[in-house]
């Protein structure tokens, strides 16, 4: 009984003593708009620090961003820009008039290397008005993208399918089981709900109703039709946890009535966080490329999900069959749920602006 409840006060205890998020995204979106190729990169406020000089940003410095080959000839830019976008992030474009004919072109990202291990940025190429034609997320080990140019032609007809999406599929899949991984905010907030389950049935239904709920958000979140913006969704999520913390102390470590309702509730608020992932991707901006990268996603959050519920709840269940366990064990992980809900809370709010 020892030696499981020490594992499961570690486990416990490395969850609330990290941060909560720390996705390492950007964007990548190139656009065929008359006789121009014109890529916007976007940067958050976290790489920015990693990835501008000391001194000011110049044309040689954003221009050694992106790279454009056609037919393994390497082209040079004609326009190089630098803007700021809304909450501290910095957008570069670049520019390279349209090369005539077709053949294979290449993007390929060439700072990425700089930034932490893990970083992804999610790259599309489409036409102006026109489907996605190509579509990757891209990491340091696989820098590139590859698309026919010709196919960028507006008057062509579009393919069936954007090229890479194999690799996209799985990329956005581990991108989901990732991301519940190191959500260390959700997984407080689930691991709390369960510590006080009885029965598989009470389990298999918090889990359920938690799965339904943020899935419906994410989706309703990434498709544009509801939106809570992230200075609101960060702060209820934390509290969320310090509610279900303080209400397993309240019960005593006792099943609570109406946790499935509550599951539901904040399972809403929950899917908010996640489909902030998909948005700072720019997963679905102008009606393109949503189906696929939404459902690999989720499907790779449920999963992730429910690899841990698998290695977490058999202790639990075993554990609960020690009375020492319900009366101090219970007590002592509620307490470290509800007090690292208050840290995010406090990190959320006051520290935010501080």
């Amino acid at each position: 009984m020892r030696i499981r409840l020490a594992w499961l006060l570690f486990f416990i205890g490395c969850i609330a003593a990290a941060r909560a998020h720390d996705p390492g995204l950007s964007t990548a979106q190139m656009t065929l708009r008359g006789e121009s190729l014109r890529i916007l990169v976007t940067f958050s406020p976290a790489d920015l620090r990693l990835l501008q000089p000391a001194e000011a940003v110049t044309g040689e410095w954003i221009e050694a961003l992106m790279e454009l080959r056609v037919k393994g000839e390497r082209l040079r830019p004609r326009t190089v820009l630098a803007r700021p976008v809304e909450d501290g992030e910095l957008q570069f474009e670049l520019a390279w008039s349209r090369p005539a004919g077709g053949g294979a072109a290449e993007l390929r990202a060439l700072r990425l290397g700089v930034l932490p291990p893990g970083h992804r940025q999610f790259a599309t190429v489409s036409a102006e008005a026109g489907p996605v034609l190509a579509e990757r997320l891209l990491t340091a080990g696989e820098p590139s993208l590859g698309f026919p140019l010709a196919a960028m032609n507006a008057s062509a007809a579009p393919p069936e399918a954007p090229a890479e999406e194999p690799s996209t599929f799985g990329a956005f899949l581990k991108l989901g089981v990732e991301h519940i991984w190191t959500g260390y905010d959700h997984l407080l907030f689930l691991f709390g709900l369960l510590v006080v389950c009885i029965r598989f049935r009470s389990s298999v239904a918090i889990i359920s109703c938690f799965t339904l709920a943020h899935s419906l958000t994410l989706a309703l979140a990434t498709l544009d039709l509801v939106n809570l913006p992230s200075r609101y969704t960060e702060p209820l999520i934390a509290a969320s946890i310090v509610y279900v913390g303080v209400e397993n102390l309240v019960r005593r470590g006792a099943e609570p009535r109406g946790r499935c309702a509550l599951t539901f509730l904040f399972g809403l608020i929950h899917g908010f966080g996640f489909a902030s992932v998909l948005r700072e991707l720019g997963v679905g901006q102008g009606g393109h490329g949503l189906a696929m990268p939404l459902f690999s996603f989720n499907l790779g959050v449920e999963l992730g999900q429910i690899a841990i519920a698998a290695v977490v709840l058999p202790i639990i269940w075993q554990l609960r069959k020690n009375e020492k366990f319900l009366r101090r064990g219970v007590p002592a992980l509620s307490v470290i749920v509800a007090l690292a809900g208050l840290y995010w809370l406090l990190e959320r709010t006051l520290f935010a602006y501080a």
